[in-house]
């Protein structure tokens, strides 16, 4: 403590400053290394008294997400997951930590936070007293916020880890296993669907809305989200939004859902409708994602209707509120305010997994029976014949899922090749093609299912269908991303 405030004083001399900038790093480090042992968490702003020694706790520019008592961790002693990479951090004076609270209950944004809480990178120093009898303060900042300190005369860039925070709030999620839950038929994935912030709303960011594939969840995001967070331009220009569904739904009503769930978002950010992170949304989905992905970006007029019907919506014989909702799943135009998409390892054109011996397997035991295939039964029981023949049986039994609406021959599938994103949406492929694998493709999706006429970029690498998470399609992503929308 003596070294931290001494070292603080010594900031002010410009002769001093920069040896004095990393000697109180180096203490306060040692330091907060003992008071993180004795308190964790039940960390609050004010007086307080730890191990003996007095402190005045303060807490500048926090996000008006986290809710005291926080958690508080030095991003060195969070261990990143291997498939994550290293920390990404920035040096400079201060102690990088995470700081980690309860999500809050009274407000609606609440529900736009991740259930496990709500998890910022910070940075900590200490600063001389300002009177002799008065304790020392161990200051708790946003460094993102304002990256640099004012010290008398002197501007000292902080030190932050954009990655740490991330890390550890992601390390307690229950979401890959409720995932596959999910897929096979759970409900709890579906009670945590919706669209999650990762960073405090900026009215003027435009959202990278991230949408995870079959089976998956948002933490696949992992090395995406660091590596945007990690880059000052981007992260000024972007704010990272993450998607949670149920993948065990066919492709269009998964579409339809991430459709709402946006909407959602929307009507508690930006009720008025007139925010500028209205504009410029960049939409990136792997595998399953990237097809839904690229759904939020056409206009279908009547191309899937008339694949899976004989007679236009006002000519079937059925409720008038089923035939609705069933026209809403087939009918849409792209997602206001979208103007980029990225597609990585995607079955635009199918896969054959989805028709191979495992496929069969999994379309057995994938979850089939949601909510709005329902509607699509009524539909068919009442007016059989304004339903194609081919697809009678599996309308009427409610025979569809994610797996069945992926395969090849399938026929709305098969009509929706057509389907491209509407002028004025750019969108860039990225696809992985393993040495030796026959056809070419990444194992799952054939090269031939993931490229796209009419792509601004298309990038193919060596890797398999977790290309996603490889530091050269990463690389790709940013490059995309600091292009001019």
């Amino acid at each position: 403590m003596d070294c931290a405030t001494s070292a603080w004083i010594a900031l002010d001399d410009p002769t001093t400053t920069r040896d004095a900038a990393v000697l109180a790093t180096r203490c306060t480090d040692s330091l907060l290394g003992e008071l993180l042992q004795e308190r964790h968490g039940e960390w609050v702003e004010g007086p307080t008294q730890i191990g003996g020694i007095e402190l005045n706790v303060e807490f500048r520019d926090l996000s008006p997400y986290l809710i005291e008592p926080l958690t508080l961790t030095r991003a060195r002693d969070i261990p990143l997951r291997t498939h994550v990479g290293p920390h990404v951090q920035h040096p400079g004076f201060g102690v990088p930590l995470s700081a980690i609270s309860r999500r809050c209950d009274d407000r609606a944004i609440c529900e736009l936070l991740p259930p496990e809480g709500v998890f910022r990178d910070v940075t900590a120093w200490i600063e001389a007293p300002a009177t002799h009898d008065a304790p020392a303060r161990l200051v708790i900042a946003n460094a993102l916020a304002s990256p640099t300190l004012a010290v008398g005369t002197q501007r000292i860039p902080l030190a932050y880890d954009t990655s740490a925070a991330f890390a550890q709030g992601s390390g307690t999620s229950k979401l890959p296993r409720l995932a596959v839950w999910g897929l096979l038929g759970g409900h709890e994935v579906g009670r945590r669907a919706g669209v999650y912030l990762l960073e405090d709303y900026d009215p003027r960011k435009h959202p990278l809305v991230m949408i995870h594939g079959l089976g998956s969840s948002p933490l696949t995001w992992a090395p995406l989200s660091d590596a945007v967070w990690g880059e000052a331009d981007l992260r000024a220009r972007f704010q990272v939004w993450h998607v949670v569904y149920q993948t065990n739904a066919p492709t269009l009503v998964a579409r339809r859902r991430v459709k709402e769930y946006l909407d959602e978002a929307w009507s508690v950010l930006d009720p008025e409708g007139d925010d500028d992170a209205r504009h410029g949304t960049v939409l990136i989905g792997h595998s399953l994602g990237g097809v839904i992905s690229r759904l939020l970006c056409v206009d279908t007029g009547d191309v899937l209707w008339n694949a899976a019907f004989t007679v236009p919506p006002q000519r079937v014989r059925a409720d008038a509120v089923d035939v609705a909702s069933v026209a809403d799943t087939f009918r849409f135009t792209p997602y206001p305010g979208v103007t980029r998409a990225i597609f990585i390892a995607s079955p635009h054109r199918g896969s054959p997994s989805a028709a191979s011996w495992f496929g069969r397997l999994a379309r057995v035991l994938v979850g089939r029976r949601t909510p709005e295939l329902q509607a699509l039964k009524r539909v068919a029981d009442a007016d059989p014949d304004a339903v194609r023949p081919e697809l009678l049986e599996f309308y009427q039994q409610a025979r569809l899922n994610s797996i069945s609406t992926l395969q090849v021959m399938q026929p709305v599938r098969a009509a929706g090749e057509s389907l491209m994103p509407v002028p004025g949406i750019a969108y860039h492929t990225i696809a992985g093609s393993q040495r030796g694998q026959i056809p070419p493709g990444d194992g799952v999706v054939p090269l031939e299912s993931a490229l796209l006429p009419g792509a601004a970029s298309t990038r193919v690498l060596d890797a398999g269908h977790d290309v996603h998470m490889q530091p050269e399609a990463i690389s790709e992503v940013l490059r995309i991303l600091r292009e001019a929308p």
